[in-house]
């Protein structure tokens, strides 16, 4: 398995993480069974970087986690995240809460669901606009010191808050979106976590499973999947961006590999300091992504793709209006 280090002084960890939200909720039906068999499957193979967060379920996906790498923590780098309070399942009743006493509060309950003594990476899911970033993270640094977590992250916040925080406690990690059809970063985060010296970590590199190639409306969708709110897999929106799934396969035939492959491929070629987490419930699929580090992009191949799929070919918004207005903080 490929390695990548988390940060400049951070853990090497596989070049490829694990997401594990929809293994218990927003996607469709859970199967715990095989989300344990997946866990267990990415172990195997070598995959070690493990991505929940307590707000996942909420709380099930980090006890879910917790069972399924018992035997097996000394194999395993486990992130969580804190912040969110509510359920992601109405965002318009979520509030963020980064006070250094919820700080504490969150990560005991975290250790206890995960059965772990000791957090590897603890990101803060969302910024609280009500607290300050250099309080919450001074309530994570001291977990540090407590032992109680390893390295600290931050989730889709802007470089001016970035650069707050990392002058209180180095920053190993920022978990933002990112994908051929997620380019924001590259406006001026990715700059500033070079400069810094920290990991970049996308969620969601496979466009929320847009960019697999296997969604071609809507009406596919379970009726319990959440991503029929999300604007870019709506009506016109979705129907308009499947000329990326166009483009996109006609690459992947060339390169003897899958429109997924494919597009983990391309967010891989983006540094050496980016470690994608895609998600899946699925071992079949979990496979697939790993077989994506086998899929080499040369500099020709990369300027066609941005050629072909530049940023501004995506139609539809990322998020919500109530959910957009928690990021970029």
């Amino acid at each position: 398995m490929q390695k990548r280090r988390l940060g400049k002084n951070g853990p090497q960890v596989s070049a490829l993480g694990l997401g594990c939200m929809g293994m218990s909720q927003w996607y469709g039906t859970r199967d715990d069974v095989e989300s344990t068999a997946t866990i267990n499957r990415a172990i195997e193979l070598g995959l070690d970087f493990i991505d929940t967060a307590d707000m996942y379920g909420p709380f099930i996906n980090e006890e879910l986690i917790g069972n399924a790498i018992k035997g097996k923590r000394d194999k395993v780098c486990i992130a969580t995240k804190f912040g969110f309070v509510g359920s992601l399942e109405d965002i318009t009743k979520v509030e963020v809460n980064g006070k250094p006493e919820h700080v504490y509060a969150a990560c005991e309950g975290s250790l206890k669901r995960l059965q772990v003594e000791t957090i590897d990476v603890y990101y803060l899911h969302r910024v609280d606009p009500n607290t300050p970033i250099e309080e919450t993270v001074g309530a994570m640094a001291n977990l540090v010191k407590q032992g109680k977590v390893r390295y600290i992250g931050l989730c889709e916040v802007n470089s001016q808050t970035l650069r707050k925080a990392h002058k209180i406690h180095p920053i190993s990690a920022l978990q933002s979106e990112y994908s051929l059809w997620t380019r924001d970063p590259e406006v001026d985060v990715l700059k500033t976590c070079r400069e810094l010296g920290i990991a970049f970590v996308p969620f969601s590199p496979l466009g929320r499973g847009f960019l697999t190639g296997q969604i071609k409306q809507a009406a596919e969708l379970s009726e319990n999947d959440n991503r029929h709110s999300f604007p870019r897999f709506q009506g016109e929106n979705l129907k308009k961006n499947m000329l990326i799934i166009e483009r996109l396969n006609e690459i992947a035939s060339q390169k003897k590999c899958t429109t997924a492959q494919l597009a983990l491929a391309w967010v891989l070629a983006q540094g050496e300091d980016i470690i994608p987490i895609p998600g899946t419930k699925r071992r079949k699929y979990l496979e697939e992504n790993i077989a994506s580090l086998d899929v080499h992009l040369n500099e020709e191949d990369l300027q066609h793709i941005e050629k072909i799929i530049p940023r501004d070919i995506i139609h539809g918004d990322r998020y919500i209006e109530d959910m957009a207005k928690l990021t970029n903080q």
